[in-house]
């Protein structure tokens, strides 16, 4: 469905009244939520699933009465759900955790005990540090040397043929982000996995930042494994991995003896967050609906959410366009990262900027008192934080998703300039 502006705008605030939080005031106005990259809001849908789940069909798995057979549909169901999500047709490849950092960090320290003294793996400088020190622990704990992707500091993009350099026969995994979640540089992840797998190593995808604004397609990445967190999705707390079947067959996991040897439960050792896990199936077809408004309501879920990401994707480049050509003109800024327009589809709507002589913290609260909330520091990806200069203080990060609009671009522009 094509839309002029003013469709789109009418659309946007339908989609809006869905998120309870985006009815929030201060002073007399409404909350602006740019704090999205550190977890986004999330519609009644959502919220309902949780509740409903809690009320009604609260047990563990294995049992013979209703409430526990009502839960094992709900995980059969979500597995569905994220095999629409991820692009993959095999359900018994996902796997449920309780956050993107812990199922890194059980997947690393299982997989490096297949690692040996004088292998090699690589990381970047732009990840955020969860996909960077659990693989850094993991080769420690194995002898295994760490080799470090430098940053492009001009436009704080990877420097692919330092990659190249440092991929060899040695290397067994690479650690990608799909996209910063400081500066919203977005990663050539199918570009680089046909160089990662010509040296017969593994590639694991931090898809945490990327997930929310760019539909996923495992195959068409190319990658082995893939990491998110529904809550950067409109969802709850709750992580997701998947990974090829054949390689999570094949490794063994830390779990405990009663656990199942097969898929997936063997990576999912311990109870599962089951109402998180329903509320993150109700973000994802919170999604496929928006998908199925803009295009047919009959259409499968993974085609549903093909449509809602062209329109998402579409939509938050051109909020984000808005937002760095307004910051352009205000010359108290420095902005972090990929600046040119004609670039606009290397990066996501993310990013980081410095005032020239407050600190982050004082322009964060300034802005937090005027009703717009984004964060200061370096939200994780300290490696880049260092390299750029900005430790111990950091930056500011604003950072846009579909249900910001054009006014909110505006209004925080106004606050920017009157910051001085």
């Amino acid at each position: 469905m094509e839309m002029n502006i003013a469709q789109e705008r009418e659309w946007v605030g339908h989609l809006r009244r869905q998120f309870p939080a985006l009815q929030r005031e201060q002073s007399g106005s409404p909350v602006v939520y740019l704090d999205g990259p550190a977890g986004t809001q999330v519609p009644q849908s959502v919220i309902h699933s949780v509740s409903q789940y809690m009320a009604h069909h609260n047990a563990n798995l294995g049992g013979t009465f209703s409430t526990s057979r009502e839960c094992t549909d709900l995980m059969v169901e979500a597995a569905r759900g994220f095999s629409d999500f991820f692009g993959t047709t095999d359900p018994q490849e996902i796997i449920f955790g309780p956050n993107a950092t812990s199922l890194t960090l059980a997947l690393s320290r299982a997989i490096s005990r297949t690692w040996n003294a004088g292998d090699e793996i690589i990381v970047t400088d732009l990840d955020h540090d969860a996909n960077i020190t659990p693989w850094v622990l993991a080769a420690r704990d194995q002898g295994v040397t760490v080799r470090h992707v430098q940053v492009n500091l001009q436009d704080c993009t990877l420097d692919l043929n330092d990659l190249r350099q440092k991929l060899n026969a040695r290397t067994r995994l690479v650690a990608l982000g799909g996209a910063s979640n400081s500066v919203g540089t977005k990663n050539p992840v199918a570009r680089i996995a046909p160089w990662v797998h010509d040296v017969n190593a593994q590639l694991f995808v931090d898809a945490v930042h990327f997930a929310p604004h760019t539909l996923l397609d495992v195959a068409a990445l190319g990658c082995d494994y893939l990491v998110c967190s529904a809550y950067k999705f409109f969802g709850p707390h709750v992580g997701i991995l998947w990974g090829k079947r054949e390689i999570l067959d094949s490794v063994e996991p830390y779990k405990v003896r009663p656990a199942t040897n097969r898929l997936p439960g063997k990576w999912m050792t311990g109870t599962q967050n089951h109402p998180c896990i329903a509320g993150a199936l109700a973000a994802i077809d919170y999604l496929a609906q928006l998908g199925r408004q803009l295009s047919q309501p009959t259409v499968t879920r993974r085609a549903a959410l093909k449509e809602a990401f062209r329109w998402i994707e579409d939509y938050e480049r051109r909020l984000m366009r808005r937002l760095l050509d307004g910051l352009a003109t205000l010359p108290s800024y420095t902005v972090f990262g990929i600046r040119d327009p004609a670039r606009d589809a290397e990066r996501l709507p993310t990013l980081s900027l410095r005032h020239r002589s407050a600190s982050p913290q004082a322009l964060a609260q300034y802005l937090a008192d005027h009703g717009v909330f984004a964060w200061h520091g370096n939200y994780y990806a300290l490696r880049l934080s260092e390299i750029l200069g900005q430790e111990p203080d950091g930056m500011v990060r604003l950072g846009l998703v579909h249900y910001n609009t054009p006014e909110e671009v505006d209004r925080t522009l106004s606050l920017l300039q009157e910051f001085g």
